[in-house]
């Protein structure tokens, strides 16, 4: 529409994929075949760095031109009362349909010519332009502004200067042992016990909140779970409980942090009033047949869990090093090779940041954005090294490997109960499959600069979030998704309205260990 941005979205590979226009500024057919001696005059001006102002004047003969070949493909089969179809005069039809018919010419104009003046100047903007009009009026020329930014000239430094250590580390006895015990607390047994609640006790309460001695949404709960010294649920929940017997009423008061997704409890502080409803004590099973089975192991006993949980935890060791040299790569290339980036995708970028880590935390609308500052420096970030890596691609010719590309579809499929669904849904979504596709490419990419860069082992050992300490280990791979559901499912407490449960919580953990995608 005129006087809005043409809304386009723009690839972290901008410059492999902007060689075309974006598809809502490319000329339509029907008007595509401009004359050779269209007198369209078209002048650029710099209004910043990359922002540009593209001003297009179109002859008013040309619009006039236009709108009297439609008016009479129109009237050649126009249904007007009064007349047989196709032969109104032109000059009813004119009156019936002119206004509509040159509203239709203006718009078609104005995306082919804009289309044609970025390909005669040779402008690739790097977002959507937003479209000024100067003179749209029937009789005058068709006058406008298109202003928008251009992708930054690109040059990447050579990265035979980048250092890269890469982490030397394996898995041992004492790993496996550490997990097993874990996977020995995501499972444990409770039983209801008649004394005080303590540490590690489960405690079963009822719960009615209020603020300024008012109800809340989200204020109240029924059998809510609060596991006491796991910090799964708030700090003054678990305090509130600790001491507590089965049968019990107490009255806390808890604190919203003041970027609580909602806005209408966000540091403020609420009364809940607490009704025990159990105190139950807590047990780890044996490692047995029985615990064995229940994590998917039906044969070869202990020795067989310790087998898989072994490969799961190489595999997933395996992960976090490339991670760690990933990073150390993408942090190079960033340093290496400062530019100024577009706004416009800049802007795109942070907005996304902001949904995706509203989604995080529960929020349900825009008025639970959180603050834009922490996300600025990561969105530049983000369209920095896809614009770096966009240009690697292009200077290199480097293309999609389709086997890893299949490869990387048959591992994240493989973490879920049906593989094969999961590949099908896959195959059958554009979208999904180019995701795959990009994050592919941009692996090559980091491959491409460590076949260059000087990489050197380091032993010394990795952080605790390594997966020789960590149960993500096991979540990626199937044959333990019934583990996955289980605690996904029997640890949740406090309600997920007013706070972070604790399966929100423990998945804000996981992706913390993670390596984020280019520009993260």
């Amino acid at each position: 529409p005129v006087g809005k941005p043409v809304r386009v979205r723009v690839s972290p590979f901008a410059p492999v994929l902007l060689t075309r226009l974006p598809r809502k500024v490319r000329p339509l057919a029907r008007i595509s075949r401009r004359r050779e001696d269209s007198r369209m005059q078209v002048s650029v001006s710099a209004t910043s760095g990359l922002g540009r102002r593209l001003e297009v004047a179109v002859p008013a003969t040309e619009v006039a031109s236009e709108v009297e070949q439609r008016l009479k493909r129109i009237s050649r089969t126009a249904r007007l009362k009064g007349f047989r179809p196709g032969k109104a005069p032109f000059a009813v039809v004119r009156k019936q349909f002119g206004e509509q018919v040159h509203a239709e010419v203006i718009g078609d104009l104005l995306r082919s010519s804009l289309a044609q003046a970025l390909s005669q100047e040779n402008r690739r903007p790097a977002g959507g332009p937003r479209i000024e009009p100067i003179a749209m009026g029937p009789g005058a020329d068709l006058k406008y502004a298109a202003v928008f930014e251009v992708l930054p000239e690109i040059k990447v430094k050579s990265p035979d200067t980048i250092r890269v250590e890469r982490p030397t580390a394996e898995v041992s006895e004492p790993d496996v042992d550490a997990m097993v015990e874990s996977m020995r607390r995501q499972r444990p047994v409770f039983t209801a016990v008649e004394r005080e609640a303590r540490d590690s006790d489960r405690v079963m309460v009822d719960y009615e909140g209020r603020i300024d001695g008012k109800p809340f949404e989200g204020g109240e709960g029924r059998d809510i779970s609060v596991i006491i010294g796991t910090r799964q649920s708030m700090p003054e929940l678990e305090e509130g409980v600790k001491g507590a017997r089965a049968g019990e009423n107490r009255t806390i008061s808890v604190t919203f942090a003041a970027e609580h997704p909602n806005k209408a409890v966000a540091g403020r502080t609420a009364e809940l009033h607490l009704t025990i409803k159990r105190v139950e004590e807590q047990s780890l099973p044996a490692v047995d047949e029985e615990f064995c089975r229940a994590y998917g192991v039906e044969e070869g006993g202990v020795e067989a869990l310790r087998v898989e949980v072994r490969k799961s935890m190489e595999r997933e060791l395996a992960d976090v090093i490339r991670g760690r040299v990933r990073t150390q790569v993408l942090d190079a290339l960033y340093r290496d090779n400062p530019m100024e980036v577009p706004r416009s995708l800049v802007e795109e970028q942070l907005q996304q940041l902001q949904i995706d880590t509203a989604r995080r935390m529960g929020a349900r609308d825009a008025s639970q954005l959180p603050p834009r500052e922490p996300f600025e420096e990561p969105a530049r970030r983000r369209v920095a090294l896809g614009l770096l890596m966009g240009q690697i691609v292009q200077a290199e010719g480097l293309k999609v490997d389709r086997e890893r590309v299949q490869s990387r579809l048959s591992e994240l499929a493989a973490s879920y109960p049906n593989p094969e669904e999961v590949r099908r849904a896959y195959l059958q979504s554009q979208d999904a499959m180019r995701q795959i596709e990009s994050a592919v490419l941009e692996d090559q990419v980091v491959d491409w600069i460590l076949e260059r860069a000087h990489v050197s082992s380091s032993s010394r050992p990795l952080e605790a979030s390594a997966p020789m300490t960590s149960t993500r280990a096991f979540s990626r791979n199937a044959w333990c998704s019934s583990w996955v559901r289980s605690t996904t499912t029997s640890r949740t407490s406090w309600s997920p309205r007013c706070c972070s449960s604790s399966r929100r919580t423990r998945r804000r953990t996981l992706r913390s260990t993670s390596t984020p995608r280019a520009g993260s």
